[in-house]
Formats: C-alpha cells, sequence, structure tokens
C-alpha cells in the first residue's frame, strides 16, 4: 500500500515513528532485570528489527566521545562505553532491509573527508538508509581526547560545522562523476578524488538538534530532519510553526524539513494501570543518588550530605561546574533553583520528587488505543511530523509499542501498512536531495534578503560571523 499523500485534500496526516537507542542518560533504566548490554550487538539489532517489524522511518544512535565525570570520577549512574557509531550502523545494514541508520557525529573532532566516506559506505551497505546527526562539541574536556582541547572559539565551531556539511555533501555530489573535489575556506582547503561510487540515497540525510533561534535557522539552512526537545504538544506546536515558517527564505516547501521530538510511551490496558506503571518508571529513572547528582549539577557544588527525600538544599550555587562532558541546558541556575523552590512548596515535593517532576522526559501514557490517538493528534495538529520514541528499557522496550500501539495507529487510518520503495528519503517522506551548490546558494540568498531588511550586518542568521550559531549539540 502506498504512503498517504497528506497534501491531497481529506488524506489524513500519517504519523512517522522512529526508535531511538538510548545513551547516557538518567531515563535509561540499567537496574532493572530486563535491562540488557549497552555493548553487545544483539542489543543494537533487537532494537532495530522491532522497530523495523514496526515500520519505523530509522533507528537512531547517539555517540559519546568522551565517559562523563562527576567530581572527578567517572559518573556510573549512566552508561559506561560508547561504541563507535558507523561501526554499529554498518553491522545493522547487515541485519535490516528497510529502515534507516542514522548516527551522531561530531563535526569538531572529525574531517569531512572521513566523515563522508564512512557514511557513504554505510548508504552503499544499506542501499541508501543512511543519516547523519551533526553536533559540534563544545569542551576542551572532550577535545582532550584528540590532543586539541578548546582549540576553537564559540563562534568558529559552528562556522565549521556549517562548512562542513558543505564539504561533505559536495563530496557525495562528486560521487556520481569522477569524484574529483577541490574546496577551499577558512576551514577546509583539500582536493583530490572522492571514491564511493554514486550513493543509492543520493545524500544520506542530515538531521539536526538545534533550538535557539540561530540553531532553528541553522537547521532551516542545512537539514533534513530537526530532532527537538519540544515534545509537550503545546510547545511543540510553537516550536513546528516557528521552524517552518522560516522555509520558504530559504526556497523550500514545509515538507521538506521533518520535524521529530523524542517522546517515551507507557502503556496499560487501563488508563489507571498506565499511570501506575508511569510513576514506576519515573522512580526507576532517578534514584536517590541520582537525584542528588542532579541537584549537584545545577548547584555545581557538593550536595552529598543533603537528604534527597527531604526538602531541597538550602544553598546558593557555587558557579563552577563540578561535571565534565555534558550540555549544560540550564543557564541561569539561581533563577531556576528559585522557581523550582516555589514548586517544591506549592506542591509538597521532596528534593528527589522534584528531580522526577522536572527531569523525566515527556511521555504518552495510557492504553494502546489512546495513546495512537494522542499520537495522531499531535500530527494532525501540527505539534509534530513525527516521534523518536526513547524507551527507559533497552532493548526489549519497543515490542510492547509495535505489537499494541502500531495496529491501533493503522486501524486509524494514520500509519503505513508496508514501507514505501526507495530510500530513507522516501521512508521520512523528503524530496530528493538537493546538490551542495543548492543549499549554499538558497544560504546566500537568504542571508542577502535578511541583511537588505534589518539594514545590518549583524542579522543574526546561522553561521554570519557576527552571529555564531548557539545551538547544535550533542544529544545522548
Amino acid at each position: 500500500m502506498p504512503e498517504f499523500d497528506s497534501s491531497i485534500p481529506g488524506q489524513p496526516r500519517q504519523v512517522h515513528l522512529a526508535a531511538h537507542f538510548p545513551g547516557v542518560n538518567n531515563t535509561t533504566v540499567w537496574s532493572d532485570p530486563a535491562s540488557g548490554s549497552h555493548i553487545e550487538f544483539d542489543s543494537f539489532a533487537h532494537l532495530a528489527q522491532t522497530a523495523e517489524a514496526g515500520l519505523f522511518d530509522f533507528f537512531f544512535l547517539a555517540e559519546g566521545l568522551r565517559l562523563r565525570e562527576h567530581q572527578g570520577k567517572i559518573f556510573d549512574l549512566d552508561v559506561v562505553g560508547r561504541p563507535n557509531t558507523t561501526a554499529v550502523l554498518s553491522a545493522l545494514a547487515a541485519v535490516t532491509k528497510r529502515i534507516g541508520l542514522a548516527g551522531t557525529l561530531s563535526s569538531t573532532f572529525n574531517e569531512p573527508f572521513d566523515i563522508a566516506r564512512r557514511l557513504a559506505t554505510i548508504d552503499h551497505l544499506s542501499n541508501g538508509r543512511a543519516a547523519w546527526n551533526v553536533v559540534t562539541t563544545s569542551n576542551a574536556f572532550t577535545g582532550e581526547n584528540f590532543r586539541r582541547g578548546g582549540y576553537l572559539d564559540y563562534a568558529d565551531r559552528y562556522r565549521r560545522a556549517e562548512d562542513f556539511i558543505d564539504v561533505a555533501r559536495r563530496l557525495w555530489d562528486t560521487a556520481a562523476g569522477d569524484g574529483s573535489f577541490t574546496h577551499a575556506s577558512d576551514f577546509f582547503d583539500i582536493a583530490g578524488r572522492f571514491p564511493a561510487g554514486a550513493l543509492p540515497g543520493g545524500h544520506p540525510v542530515v538531521f539536526q538538534a538545534g533550538d535557539s533561534d540561530s540553531g532553528r535557522d541553522f537547521a532551516v539552512g542545512s537539514a533534513d530532519v530537526i530532532f527537538t526537545r519540544h515534545s509537550d504538544p503545546e510547545s511543540g506546536r510553537k516550536f513546528y510553526a516557528d521552524v517552518k515558517s522560516r522555509l520558504a527564505r530559504y526556497g523550500r516547501t514545509e515538507d521538506s524539513l521533518k520535524i521529530y521530538p523524542g517522546v517515551s510511551i507507557i502503556l496499560g490496558d487501563t488508563l489507571a494501570e498506565a499511570a501506575e506503571r508511569s510513576r514506576e518508571v519515573a522512580s526507576q529513572q532517578v534514584s536517590e543518588a541520582g537525584a542528588i547528582a542532579f541537584l549537584e549539577r545545577v548547584w555545581d557544588r557538593d550536595l552529598s550530605a543533603f537528604d534527597p527525600n527531604g526538602p531541597l538544599p538550602d544553598v546558593p550555587p557555587a558557579g563552577e561546574s563540578i561535571s565534565q562532558g555534558r550540555v549544560k541546558h540550564i543557564k541561569n541556575a539561581e533563577a531556576t533553583i528559585a522557581s523550582w523552590r516555589q514548586l517544591a512548596e506549592a506542591e509538597n515535593l521532596t528534593a528527589r520528587e522534584l528531580v522526577i517532576k522536572v527531569s523525566t522526559r515527556h511521555s504518552y501514557v495510557g492504553t494502546p488505543h489512546q495513546v495512537a490517538t494522542d499520537l495522531d493528534e499531535a500530527v494532525r495538529t501540527k505539534a509534530a511530523d513525527g516521534f523518536i520514541l526513547v524507551p527507559h528499557l533497552t532493548p526489549g522496550g519497543l515490542d510492547e509499542v509495535v505489537e499494541k500501539v502500531v495496529p491501533e495507529l493503522q486501524e486509524l487510518g494514520v500509519y503505513r501498512t508496508e514501507y514505501p520503495e526507495g530510500s530513507l528519503r522516501e521512508n521520512i517522506g523528503l524530496p530528493a536531495a538537493r546538490t551542495a551548490a543548492d543549499w549554499a546558494e538558497a544560504r546566500r540568498e537568504a542571508r542577502s534578503t535578511a541583511a537588505a531588511e534589518t539594514d545590518t550586518t549583524e542579522i543574526g542568521v546561522a553561521g554570519t560571523p557576527d552571529a555564531p550559531i548557539r545551538e547544535l549539540k550533542e544529544v545522548g
């Protein structure tokens, strides 16, 4: 059965699903007896094959280039050990047939030729199913693994990222010909031949996860898919409308950029059972030690003397980071702590209960039919184009979703019953890949228009020297 065309009047918008293999985060319950290895290939294969059985668009694998530390020690409440992303995806290409294979790769501590070649290899091995989540790596802590430290300042990391993507796309373009290329810019001066051959998917699909104003412009100017934190439908609709409204400036249609928030699903035979399971999972995700560690990252001080089952610590934040290897989403600790105190007092929450409330990912909780209906409503009301499902258990955390929720979505007429013909682009519903030259020209025209409108050189769009991208982050 062919995919529904949502552009045809009367055709329902289709729900799209994808699977995320959880990385370093507190939401993965590794202490549960049903939890499996994070390193053994069987775990990756189980989740990817389950998602493929459910006709998911893609399998998403995050990357970490250094183990996180807390107070000078390995943070052992997280996963310890992160296999090479492209090696895992290449192996998965042999045990899957249609599902996309997406991986996070840093533009800071890699080179375009190497990344382009690795992704081209996956695209060939998988017959057009490769995807790349582009991130920068923002700290000298991770850079120590590469003997390069914080060698790029904040603005240059993001200018390099944009140039990096352009170079990779130029290399993929040359693969359809004799492979010869020349590129000279502030960051890369390379020439040679790209030894890949024409890619089945044209270009691997490019993902991005920025959220700031300039990060959104980066996505509109360079990406095919956004992996967003706006999982709540209300904030999702605002994010969706804002991002989609920017596309025309870059000569793009709304269907050329897809938005997937990360969400979790908790099921039960009744609403009451699902709600109880949700509470149990949240309690597993935030242990007493985990709650204290979470608060220490905000307070930036040792809080081990405080009782997680008591009130929030009655001390001010120290201001110096005691954690390494994390993106710090909280910019104003004092204001955040003040708001948490108000929330804890209003709802009579302990410190641990407060952490559970503010740190857990938005979940769709209910019976399979209710969850399917809620997912459909979120897509229909343009809060998302699809969802990246983040299970709390690996590798079996999506088994129940595929068994029970997917049939409900199909019964509603908003989910496919077989994969479309073609590459990952067809899975997602994206148009054919633009050439690197087309991407670059669209950005030049968009920035020229913006400059004329604002009559200033500081136009606040992605990649300009005066207005660096603020968001292009690693996701766990």
